[in-house]
């Protein structure tokens, strides 16, 4: 990856995702970018003069921030933006506007919380994002090295893209991706066609060389419990989803799929979210195939 693009709220769950990204690029040597949205609650009821303050407040906070960095980092490529407007929406458009990049974000800001909810500004970032993003819970360990990356294989054909970018991790990473294939329990014909994609995210491993082993996971009742109790008991440290779409979804309006939504709120691991965006999977097969 080329870039990685963090969103800065100056709170603990915000620095630490920049930690991990500052993780990353020492091994990829991304430009980081640190973005600030300046929204208009930020702002209320202050006048003119002082919003003027605050950004460059916020200005002296990020350039902090890029010093801390560079003492990790001596190397690394950072810079810092700051933008108006809604984060998801300001977030996702300059991510657009990159080329191979992704976000990084933490789940618990300033922005607020609810209650058994992840922070609305991750949850709607992870919708509306045309590119991967990185959602890391409070308190995750960012001193672990990545050496495990749990990948789910279902039934869905777009299950296929998120290998792509699990094998870029694992490569960065000398890590090992644990394919898992999630069927329902009793269901033989699910079974039957997770196998065949655990055949082919397997060859897409090969092709590149990553250490890779498979597993089926046959669930019943609620997937995302029956994933998370899976990942803890490998000690995974990374897991990589497709984000699964509600059937409505809207820039203004925005939700996630079920499990998805779930998985956001109690992955105990750093959570890949991958988007549907249409990669020729088909053509891939047959490249490798051939």
């Amino acid at each position: 990856m080329k870039n990685i693009i963090v969103g800065i709220d100056f709170s603990k769950n915000s620095i630490n995702s920049l930690r991990h990204a500052v993780a990353i690029a020492l091994k990829t040597s991304a430009t980081l970018h640190l973005v600030w949205v300046k929204t208009p609650g930020v702002t209320k009821g202050l006048g003119k003069g002082n919003r003027n303050d605050f950004v460059k407040i916020a200005n002296e906070k990020l350039e902090k921030l890029i010093n801390d960095c560079k003492k990790e980092a001596p190397n690394a490529k950072i810079q810092s933006v700051i933008l108006e407007g809604k984060p998801f929406v300001e977030l996702t458009k300059y991510a657009a506007n990159l080329d191979d990049v992704i976000i990084a974000i933490g789940t618990h800001g300033v922005s607020g919380f609810e209650e058994n909810f992840i922070g609305s500004n991750a949850y709607r970032t992870a919708a509306a994002s045309s590119v991967p993003v990185l959602v890391l819970r409070e308190g995750v360990n960012v001193n672990r090295d990545l050496v495990q990356i749990v990948v789910p294989v279902d039934v869905s054909f777009d299950t296929l893209q998120k290998i792509r970018y699990a094998t870029e991790f694992a490569k960065v990473f000398s890590a090992k991706i644990l394919l898992v294939g999630i069927y329902e329990k009793h269901d033989p014909q699910q079974k039957h066609i997770v196998n065949i994609q655990l055949n082919h995210a397997k060859l897409m491993c090969t092709q590149v060389n990553v250490r890779h082993d498979t597993e089926f996971l046959p669930y019943q009742g609620n997937m995302a419990n029956t994933f998370v109790k899976f990942a803890k008991s490998k000690d995974a440290n990374l897991l990589v989803i497709m984000r699964e779409n509600s059937d409505q979804i809207d820039i203004t309006n925005l939700f996630l799929g079920n499990t998805t939504q779930q998985l956001l709120t109690k992955s105990p691991l750093p959570l890949l979210i991958i988007p549907n965006v249409s990669m020729d999977v088909a053509a891939d097969m047959q490249q490798i195939e051939s």
